[in-house]
């Protein structure tokens, strides 16, 4: 491989690693279905403690 083409190669490598840099994707970050299935449980105790507490608080004053 000649010269000239070698170092056109090389900076064409660097040009697209730099521009690969610029345009990131906008797809969302991957969650594991671990991950997923405890953050639906937290989910789904906060909604109790919601739940609960408009109950306790209704009680005192009926």
């Amino acid at each position: 491989m000649n010269r000239k083409k070698k170092i056109n190669q090389i900076f064409k490598k660097r040009m697209k690693k730099q521009n690969s840099k610029l345009h990131t994707s906008n797809k969302p970050k991957y969650i594991s279905k671990a991950e997923r299935a405890k953050m639906e449980l937290e989910a789904e105790q906060t909604e109790m403690s919601v739940e609960q507490e408009p109950t306790d608080q209704a009680s005192p004053a009926g």
